[in-house]
């Protein structure tokens, strides 16, 4: 019902109430007048009259107060829907101001992005840093504009190889004078550990290590791919899923940093910090990582496949169930590493410092360890089948349910190690040390002994020995005489 309805219904039942109430009040008044009535009759007409006139004056009051609550009511319905209408001009207002004051602040921001002066260029990646900061909705957009910042103004340049004097005479200097001296300024060879990088770029990678990584778009990555930064410093920053692919990250500091489930296939990190970095199941494929230091870094999972981590540092660092097939791991070190389950077919880890290693059911096969050290090495259950162990020092390994088929073990030092029910058929055992070994229930089916020393060894039996290739260099614990095959060999 409108509100002149409402007006004219509230007048016409007051002028009704009115009119009933005057009529009542002079019939009232009317019949105590009767003179045939006695004065007793009269006064209780009287008193009746009164009453009914009270009643009448009260009601008229109730609804001369219910009209005026229901015009009170009106208006403050009529002040609330305009307080709405109000309230959401406001925040239209506000929702344009806000929008305007972003494309000014994006415009400007963007503009001097481009700006002669570096100092104009810091500022412009701190201005858009606060932008997502203020309004979390622009995070994504803002992210990418940086991340095309540093790809647009740092990108790998091609490896060209210096030109030689005879090759530059030859060049016409007519037309291509201009040309050929830009060619020459451009030093290809600079090392990384000269190279400095931009102020501008390393603040644009400093913002985005330290944006709220909550705000990222679900299941979109950050594209710095085939970037220069090397030296950047980024400890401690928050680059989960970033695709850093075919980017050269050469001596960067990246301590700490995570990178979680990013992408650093074909990567260049030679003699980068990263200690104590998240790495958990990142992809680094073909990854260079030559001398980098990676001690107590979390790599559970990652992709290592052909990976270079000659001379890298990986103490007590976490690769549970890590792929590093094909892995170059010559001269590493991995004391204290967490290897459990790791595959590590044909991988190259001659040399390598393995003691106190993890190393429970990983994959061996084809592995070259040869010179590697593999002292107290916990290499339970592990494959070794055809590995490479000559030279390798072993002692005090534990080798409990390995498997080493056809493995060299040539002139390896296997003092005091533990091979009980290990698989060692036609393995290569010549000229190892075995003195104090536990050989406990071992398979030594064509195991080679020539010039072997088990002298010591524990829980060996004389069916092992039968069914292995010894001669007279081999030397056996005093209570186990050699096999007459043994000596018809002298």
């Amino acid at each position: 019902m409108s509100a002149k309805k409402t007006d004219a219904t509230l007048h016409w039942l007051l002028t009704i109430i009115v009119i009933v109430a005057v009529s009542l009040i002079l019939i009232v008044f009317a019949s105590t007048n009767i003179e045939k009535l006695s004065l007793q009759q009269r006064i209780a007409n009287k008193n009746q009259a009164l009453t009914t006139t009270a009643i009448v004056f009260l009601g008229l009051a109730v609804a001369l107060n219910a009209y005026y609550a229901a015009k009170r009511n009106q208006v403050m319905q009529r002040n609330a829907i305009m307080a709405e209408k109000t309230l959401a001009i406001g925040i239209e207002n506000t929702k344009l101001t806000q929008d305007r004051l972003i494309a000014e602040r994006f415009i400007g921001s963007i503009a001097q992005l481009g700006h002669e002066k570096v100092e104009t260029r810091i500022g412009a990646i701190y201005a858009l840093e606060r932008i997502a900061q203020d309004f979390p909705q622009e995070h994504w957009t803002i992210m990418e504009i940086l991340t095309a910042f540093v790809r647009e103004n740092a990108p790998v340049q091609p490896e060209r190889k210096p030109q030689k004097p005879e090759d530059i005479m030859a060049i016409d200097f007519g037309k291509n004078r201009d040309r050929v001296r830009r060619q020459q300024s451009v030093d290809y060879s600079l090392s990384w550990e000269s190279f400095k990088v931009r102020t501008d770029i390393q603040a644009a990678l400093t913002v985005i290590g330290r944006r709220n990584f909550q705000q990222d778009r679900e299941n979109q990555k950050l594209d710095l791919r085939n970037t220069d930064i090397r030296r950047v410093d980024l400890a401690g920053g928050k680059l989960q899923r970033v695709d850093l692919r075919g980017s050269d990250l050469c001596g960067a500091d990246l301590r700490e940093v995570d990178l979680s489930e990013a992408d650093l296939d074909g990567a260049k990190l030679i003699g980068s910090i990263l200690y104590e970095a998240n790495l958990f199941k990142a992809s680094l494929r073909g990854v260079n990582l030559n001398r980098a230091n990676l001690n107590l870094a979390n790599l559970y999972g990652v992709n290592l496949r052909s990976a270079n981590l000659c001379g890298a540092s990986l103490r007590s660092a976490n690769l549970q169930a890590a792929n590093l097939y094909k892995a170059n791991l010559q001269q590493a070190t991995l004391k204290a590493a967490n290897l459990s389950g790791a595959k590590l077919f044909l991988a190259n880890l001659q040399g390598a410092k393995l003691g106190k290693t993890n190393l429970s059911s990983a994959g061996l096969t084809a592995a070259n360890l040869e010179g590697a050290n593999l002292n107290g090495a916990n290499l339970q259950g592990a494959n070794l089948n055809a590995a490479k162990l000559q030279q390798t020092d072993i002692y005090f390994a534990n080798l409990s349910e390995a498997s080493l088929t056809e493995a060299d073990l040539h002139n390896a030092n296997l003092m005091g190690a533990n091979l009980s029910l290990a698989t060692l058929d036609e393995a290569d055992l010549s000229w190892a040390n075995l003195m104090g070994a536990n050989l406990s229930g071992a398979h030594l089916c064509d195991v080679k002994l020539t010039g072997a020393i088990l002298t010591g060894a524990k829980n060996l039996e004389s069916e092992q020995i039968v069914m292995a290739l010894g001669d007279w260099t081999t030397r056996l614990p005093d209570y186990i005489e050699a096999p007459a095959s043994w000596l018809q060999s002298v």
